[in-house]
């Protein structure tokens, strides 16, 4: 089933953070590392294909650049998640760490195959 980015990210941050979980600690980074698959066949809402942007800044004087989500998927599908996961965790030294945790890939394949990942589905997830 084809999962809207908003819910997607939802769902992934809180599986990354570890607020799934009974010993949640808000300092501490207890959460899972998450591996997504099929990125490129997310979906955004409404006109957010055309409106969203993303904007950046690259440091010199007048370089703030910016692109909009079709762009952005264009150039690679994963960087959307990420940028919509990364946006939901905190704003600090932990949020940099949390993110670390989180791999994602725009097909099936990913390198992660060692680790014997567990499929999780995300519609049972609230």
């Amino acid at each position: 089933m084809i999962q809207t980015l908003g819910r997607l990210a939802s769902k992934v941050a809180k599986l990354i953070r570890g607020k799934h979980k009974t010993n949640f600690t808000p300092h501490v980074d207890c959460g899972d590392n998450v591996v997504v698959i099929n990125a490129s066949k997310i979906n955004l809402s409404g006109n957010k294909w055309n409106d969203k942007t993303y904007i950046r800044h690259t440091g010199f004087p007048g370089g703030q650049r910016s692109l909009t989500a079709t762009e952005l998927y264009g150039k690679d599908p994963s960087r959307v998640v990420e940028k919509a996961v990364k946006g939901m965790l905190p704003k600090n030294k932990l949020g940099n760490a949390i993110f670390k945790n989180l791999f994602v890939y725009a097909g099936n394949e990913h390198k992660q195959e060692a680790q014997n990942p567990k499929s999780i589905n995300l519609n049972e997830i609230k």
